[in-house]
């Protein structure tokens, strides 16, 4: 390479980067790729998930801070940058009906504002290839689904001198990609290689209600190979000790298990200004340095 390859991941809430496409970033980085993570909120008004500390008014006085906290640590894991974007946490609306999400929330805030502050990150870094989620978020958190907008937004207008002229200088990412880091594909595959050799599954029901909605799986373009990076991807993902029961789905699965049936962490490619042949097994396919 004549020039150090640069890669954005966009994601709602600080814990999504470690549970969504951790391992792929902690690879690039060995290979000495320079990886921006940028979080859209500061995850407010996420539950604490951790059955260990629920109730500890430690963490739940202050939960914007220990977020902060925890995304340092597992940035740290990682090897990533992190930015923040500094949109506030819209929560995820429960009920039927479900009711209102709060004023001043990122998931109300209009898609040509909140791309902006993206638009600035994105022309500051100048990454070639951005992550990001599906139309749907991967899934239907209002925060997700705005991610995607002002991701695809910003991946417009980057570019364009004419597209928030004082936000910096244009600059064109090549490649932007969905992140299916948790796909039903995958999560198939683990339940059945489990249920096979005889082992207890904790996806047996999850794969039942997805068989019962018939849930259709996106495609894949693009698999990348990260399996040495699976333990480094735990850690981090741990390290976020309010959003993540250690004792939960995730850490059943043993690792050599995981390394053996699911080795990759899958994309979608969604723009290309490159050539590139599908399928691949790189983000940075067809893109010169």
């Amino acid at each position: 390479m004549t020039e150090q390859f640069r890669l954005m991941a966009v994601h709602a809430h600080p814990d999504d980067e470690s549970s969504k496409g951790a391992a792929s970033m902690a690879k690039y980085v060995a290979q000495g790729v320079d990886v921006l993570v940028a979080t859209c909120t500061g995850g407010e008004r996420g539950s604490i998930l951790n059955p260990r500390l629920q109730g500890d008014p430690r963490f739940e006085a202050d939960i914007h801070e220990v977020r902060r906290r925890e995304m340092d640590a597992a940035r740290e894991i990682l090897g990533v940058k992190q930015a923040w974007l500094g949109f506030v946490d819209s929560g995820l609306p429960e009920g039927d009906p479900q009711p209102p999400l709060p004023a001043g929330c990122f998931a109300l805030e209009p898609v040509e504002h909140a791309a902006e502050p993206l638009v600035r990150l994105i022309r500051k870094f100048r990454p070639h290839v951005i992550t990001t989620y599906d139309e749907n978020g991967g899934y239907p958190h209002p925060d997700h689904i705005m991610t995607h907008k002002i991701t695809m937004a910003a991946f417009e207008a980057a570019g364009d001198p004419e597209a928030y002229p004082e936000s910096g200088e244009p600059w064109q990412p090549l490649k932007v990609y969905y992140n299916h880091g948790i796909s039903t594909a995958r999560i198939r595959a683990l339940h059945a290689y489990l249920v096979e050799h005889g082992h207890e599954s904790p996806f047996g029901e999850w794969v039942a209600g997805w068989d019962s909605e018939g849930r259709k799986e996106r495609e894949f373009t693009t698999r990348v190979q990260c399996a040495d990076w699976f333990e480094l991807r735990d850690r981090a993902l741990l390290a976020h000790a309010t959003q993540v029961d250690p004792d939960g789905p995730w850490f059943r699965v043993p690792l050599d298990v995981q390394r053996e049936v699911w080795p990759t962490e899958d994309y979608e490619l969604a723009r290309s200004l490159v050539e590139t042949q599908l399928p691949e097994d790189d983000l940075f396919a067809g893109i010169t340095g």
